[in-house]
């Protein structure tokens, strides 16, 4: 026979970006590994620079990194890691965005307006990755815009369980912040063991971004503990008056439960100040220690990320993860 037979093992090693690192860490501790190591720093003009302490010759390389604000600088760091990752002759690289950079922006809404969730897709391909995992996409079509496998996790098994223990012995209806959002709704109900749904009908000025108005609640809300569900909080806007419609409605308390806890200013002073009674959310996203307030509880996604991770590693199956529904 002709040609050489490796007896090498495949390897995982796990990149972390500065965005985030106690999340990489937990990822870590659950799959059993040490973050790879590396030295990354700015130039005094904001130039990132990335080297990498070992080598990654022939690895399966997951690279993950968190988009908070500022965010241009994070998917920068994300992107050059990537290429760094190649040119280090990785066998397999696999960019890990838990909160998807310009997932907002995945349509014209307008005339000569970009499409810049589909721009950071071909940012990411051309950096040269293999795989995208990510969780929560504000719109689930942004798969499309990969050539490449995208595989597209859900943070309500975790959300949602934390609420049912929590709350289960309450009367509880699952809210939809607008029509858009039913489906996912649908499945917290599902998940909640068959509650009733209601959504809150809005509308929103595509020229005033950040803003919407909440103008009424459709469905039976009176005396029920509601849970608002959501993908992601910026500035909690919409959320506080849907939180205030809600009330408006007769809700006997309002549960706010979202993936990415963005928290633009001055999301945590409205949310402090509302009659929101608690708001559950992860950690695909950092929270500065100037905007915890009381009753924010935030989650691990830390345990799911493994679990993909060791899920494309093995070559195994990621949607059985949520029993198909992705």
């Amino acid at each position: 026979m002709s040609g050489i037979t490796a007896t090498g093992e495949k390897r995982l090693v796990l990149v972390s970006g500065r965005a985030h690192p106690v999340l990489a860490q937990e990822v870590a501790e659950e799959l059993g590994v040490d973050v790879l190591p590396m030295d990354a720093w700015d130039f005094a003009n904001g130039e990132i620079y990335v080297r990498y302490g070992e080598s990654v010759r022939g690895a399966d390389a997951f690279v993950l990194q968190s988009t908070p604000a500022p965010i241009n600088q994070w998917v920068m760091e994300h992107l050059i890691m990537i290429d760094a990752l190649k040119r280090a002759s990785a066998k397999r690289v696999t960019a890990i965005a838990p909160s998807f950079p310009y997932a907002r922006q995945d349509k014209k809404h307008r005339g000569r307006e970009p499409i810049s969730a589909r721009l950071m897709a071909d940012l990411y391909e051309t950096a040269g990755i293999d795989r995208m995992i990510s969780v929560d996409l504000h719109a689930p079509q942004v798969q499309g815009y990969f050539n490449s496998p995208l595989d597209h996790l859900m943070a309500l098994p975790i959300l949602a369980d934390y609420v049912s223990s929590k709350y289960g012995e309450e009367d509880l209806t699952v809210v939809s912040p607008d029509a858009g959002r039913i489906r996912v709704a649908e499945q917290w109900a599902k998940r909640l063991g068959g509650v009733n749904l209601a959504f809150i009908h809005k509308s929103r000025d595509p020229k005033k971004p950040n803003q919407a108005v909440a103008k009424r609640v459709i469905g039976d809300v009176a005396g029920k503990t509601c849970v608002l569900v959501d993908d992601m909080i910026d500035t909690a806007g919409t959320i506080v008056q849907a939180v205030e419609a809600l009330k408006a409605n007769g809700a006997a308390s309002v549960i706010v439960a979202t993936t990415h806890p963005i928290l633009s200013d001055p999301a945590a002073e409205r949310l402090r100040s509302s009659s929101v009674r608690e708001v559950i959310c992860t950690n695909t996203l950092p929270i500065p220690e100037e905007k915890w307030f009381d009753g924010l509880t935030q989650l691990s996604i830390a345990p799911l990320l493994a679990r993909a991770i060791r899920a494309v590693f093995d070559d195994g199956s990621v949607t059985s993860l949520f029993d198909g529904e992705v």
